[in-house]
C-alpha cells in the first residue's frame, strides 16, 4: 500500500469507531479487561473488526488501548503484553482477509494513557510509563502494524513522553491525540491550542489529533480554533454525541446523519482523517464513508466548464437581460419585494390538490410557487411536470428546483432545454441531498457536478452554447438562482462556496429557512463586501408545532434554530393550535426584521398547509 503518511496528505482517511462500545453492547462486563478478550474471546473481537471493514473505513485500530504492562497488571495479566498485542494484530489481519481488504486498510496499533484522567502528571511516573510504552510499541511493531496511535491522552506531557518512547523502538508513523475536555469554553480552547502547538512541534509525532470528550459539533469548534496553528496532518475522532442515561446505561442518541454532517464539516475545517470514539458504531462510520465519497464527487464536478471558458466566450451570444426573462425576473430587476410559497410535489399521481394550492397563492398575490426536487432524497412526482401543470392551470409562475444528485451532465442539459422549450423560465440550481438521507440509501448519487457546475451550465445555455461548446440554434433565457445556508456551522466554507456560485452566473438567491436574523445579516454583510449584491429571497418556515421544531433542528441539514425560539415553541407543545399560531408569529417577526434587507421571502407550507404561509405573508401585503 501507499505509505500512510503520504496518503493522509493527499486525501481524507476514515478511521474506525469505538471498540469498547461495541464490546459492551455484546454483553462484555465493563470491569473486565477488554484487551484480554483478544485471547479469551477472539471471535467477538474479530467480528467487530469485520463490521468496521464492511463499513468501508481506511484504518482499523487494534483492540489494545490498555494493553500495556501497567494496565494489564491490574487484571492479574502481568507478562502478557507481547501475547495480547500480537493476538490483537492477528485478529485485525484475519478480519481484513475475511472481507478481502488486506491491501486497502491500514492497521493502527492503539495505545492509551497510563495515568488516569483525574490524576496529576508527575515526573516520577516518567520512567515506568516510558518502559511500558516501549514494550507495547515493540510488540505492535513486530506484529506488523502500519502506524501507532496514541489516543485519549489528557496530559500533554505523558503524550509527548509516550511518542518519544515509541520512536525509540520503531520508525513507524505516530499519531498523537488529546482529549479536549470542556472545549466549548473560550479559555479551554486557548489552553487546548497551547497543547496542540506543543504536539505539532514534537519531532516524535507525525499526526496530531483530538478524540473523545466531545461530540462532533463541539469537536468542530476545537478544529476551527486550533487547526490553523498545527502544521501536521490532523485527526479527529469525536464521540457519537452528547450521552444520555437510559435505564442505567450511557446511550448516544444522535443519528448517523448528524455525525456524518459534522464529520464533513470537520474535514472542510482542515481534518485530514476522521473517525469515531465513544458511542460510535459501524453504522455511523459507514455513513461517514458514504458522505465523504459524495463530497469528493462533488468537488470533482465543480468548475466542469472552467477549462473551456476562453473558447466558449468567443462563440457566446449576449444573454437576455434579467428583466426580460420572467415576471419574477422583472420584479427583482425593479427592486420590488417578491413573495413565493414553497409547495412540495405529491408522492402520488394526482396533481389537482397541488394546483388548487397554487391557485390560492395566485389569488393572494404571491409571485411564484417554489417546487423542491426530491427534498431529503425522497421520491415524488416530477417537479418539472408539476411546474408545467401549475403554470398551465393555476396561472402563476414557478421556480423549479433542479438538483444534481440523480442526473448526469447530458440528462441535465436535456432537461433544462426541455423545461425552457415547454415555457418554464425560473430555475434554482441545487446540489441535492445525498441518497443516504432518504428512503433509498443504497441508490447511486450521480453528482457529475454540484450547484456551481449546474449554474455554469444554465449560464452557458443562456449564451447559446451547449456542453461541448457548440453554438445552439436558439439560446435559452432561464432566470437561474442558487441556494444559500447563511447559518452554516462552517461559515467560511459557505461564504467561499457562495462566491463560486456568483462567479458561475447566479442571478438570485434563496436561503435555507432562517431563524436567526442576525446571523443572516452578518453573512450578507460579508458576502456583499466580497462578491457584490444579488437579490436574496429569504427562506422562512412557520413552525407548525414544537415537534416540528425538534425535527427541523435535529434532522434537517443546514437548519439551526436558536434556543429562545425552541423554548417559545416548547411552551406550546400541549396544543397544536397554539403551536401553529406561535410559529406564524415567529415567522412574521422574521419578515419585519429582514424586510429592508431582503429582495423577497420564500414561505414554506409546513405539511402542505398553504394557509399558514399565506397568513405569514399578510405581514408584508
Amino acid at each position: 500500500m501507499q505509505p500512510f503518511l503520504e496518503r493522509i496528505q493527499k486525501e481524507v482517511l476514515v478511521f474506525d469507531g469505538a471498540m469498547g462500545t461495541m464490546l459492551y453492547s455484546r454483553g462484555m462486563f465493563i470491569n473486565a479487561s477488554y484487551d484480554n478478550l483478544n485471547l479469551t474471546n477472539p471471535e467477538i473481537v474479530q467480528a467487530i473488526h469485520e463490521e468496521y471493514a464492511d463499513a468501508g473505513v481506511d484504518v482499523l485500530e487494534t483492540n489494545t488501548f490498555g494493553a500495556n504492562e501497567v494496565k494489564l497488571s491490574g487484571y492479574g495479566l502481568t507478562g502478557k503484553v507481547k501475547e495480547i498485542n500480537a493476538a490483537a494484530v492477528s485478529l485485525v489481519r484475519a478480519a481484513l482477509k475475511a472481507k478481502g481488504r488486506e491491501d486497502s486498510v491500514y492497521i493502527a496499533g492503539s495505545a492509551g494513557p497510563i495515568i488516569a484522567p483525574g490524576q496529576i502528571w508527575q515526573n516520577r511516573f516518567a520512567d515506568c510509563a516510558a518502559q511500558a510504552y516501549r514494550e507495547q510499541a515493540q510488540a505492535l511493531a513486530e506484529s506488523g502494524v502500519h502506524l501507532i496511535i496514541l489516543e485519549t491522552f489528557v496530559h500533554v506531557e505523558e503524550l509527548l513522553l509516550a511518542a518519544e518512547a515509541v520512536k525509540s523502538v520503531c520508525s513507524l508513523p505516530v499519531a498523537g491525540s488529546l482529549v479536549p475536555l470542556e472545549a466549548q469554553d473560550e479559555n479551554s480552547l486557548w489552553a487546548m491550542l497551547a497543547k496542540m502547538e506543543r504536539i505539532s512541534a514534537s519531532p516524535h509525532i507525525d499526526v496530531a489529533g483530538i478524540n473523545c470528550g466531545l461530540g462532533p459539533a463541539a469537536a468542530l469548534e476545537v478544529i476551527e480554533k486550533v487547526r490553523p496553528h498545527v502544521e501536521k496532518p490532523f485527526l479527529v475522532m469525536p464521540n457519537a454525541g452528547t450521552p444520555r442515561q437510559v435505564d442505567g446505561r450511557t446511550m448516544y442518541m444522535n443519528s448517523p446523519e448528524y455525525f456524518t454532517n459534522y464529520a464533513k464539516l470537520c474535514c472542510r475545517a482542515g481534518a485530514n482523517a476522521i473517525g469515531g470514539c465513544c458511542g460510535t458504531t459501524p453504522r455511523q462510520l459507514s455513513e461517514v464513508v458514504r458522505g465523504l465519497k459524495v463530497e469528493k464527487a462533488i468537488s470533482r464536478g465543480s468548475g466542469v466548464f472552467a477549462s473551456q471558458t476562453t473558447a466558449r466566450e468567443a462563440r457566446a451570444l449576449a444573454a437576455v437581460p434579467l428583466a426580460q426573462k420572467s415576471r419574477l425576473g422583472a420584479k427583482l430587476a425593479e427592486g420590488k419585494l417578491v413573495s413565493t410559497v414553497e409547495i412540495v410535489p405529491p408522492r402520488g399521481l394526482v396533481l389537482a390538490p397541488v394546483v388548487e394550492k397554487a391557485k390560492l397563492c395566485r389569488q393572494n398575490g404571491v409571485d411564484a410557487v417554489n417546487l423542491p426536487d426530491g427534498p431529503r432524497a425522497s421520491s415524488r412526482l416530477s417537479p418539472l411536470i408539476t411546474a408545467l401543470e401549475i403554470e398551465r392551470e393555476a396561472g402563476i409562475e414557478t421556480i423549479l428546483h433542479y438538483c444534481c444528485r440523480d442526473r448526469n451532465l447530458i440528462s441535465m442539459q436535456s432537461d433544462i432545454m426541455g423545461a425552457y422549450a415547454a415555457g418554464l423560465r425560473n430555475i434554482l440550481a441545487i446540489t441535492g441531498d445525498p441518497p443516504k438521507l432518504g428512503e433509498y440509501p443504497d441508490a447511486t448519487g450521480v453528482f457529475d457536478v454540484d450547484s456551481v457546475g449546474l449554474t455554469e451550465m444554465v449560464r452557458s445555455l443562456n449564451h447559446g452554447l451547449d456542453l461541448a461548446g457548440n453554438v445552439l440554434p436558439q439560446q435559452t433565457a432561464m432566470l437561474v438562482g442558487v441556494g444559500l445556508n447563511p447559518c452554516s456551522q462552517s461559515p467560511e466554507y459557505e461564504l467561499a462556496h457562495y462566491g463560486d456560485k456568483v462567479k458561475a452566473g447566479a442571478e438570485f438567491v434563496i436561503t435555507q429557512p432562517v431563524f436567526d436574523p442576525d446571523a443572516l445579516i452578518k453573512f450578507l454583510d460579508a458576502a456583499e463586501s466580497q462578491w457584490g449584491k444579488l437579490p436574496v429571497i429569504v427562506g422562512v418556515w412557520p413552525l407548525a408545532s414544537y415537534k416540528n421544531a425538534e425535527f427541523m433542528q435535529n434532522e434537517v441539514p443546514g437548519v439551526e434554530i436558536p434556543e429562545d425560539i425552541m423554548k417559545r415553541m416548547e411552551n406550546t407543545k400541549h396544543s397544536k393550535e397554539e403551536g401553529a399560531a406561535m410559529g406564524v408569529k415567529i415567522a412574521r417577526e422574521m419578515l419585519r426584521r429582514l424586510k429592508d434587507r431582503a429582495a423577497g421571502f420564500q414561505i414554506s407550507a409546513p405539511f402542505g398547509r398553504v394557509e399558514l404561509a399565506l397568513e405569514v405573508l399578510q405581514e408584508i401585503t
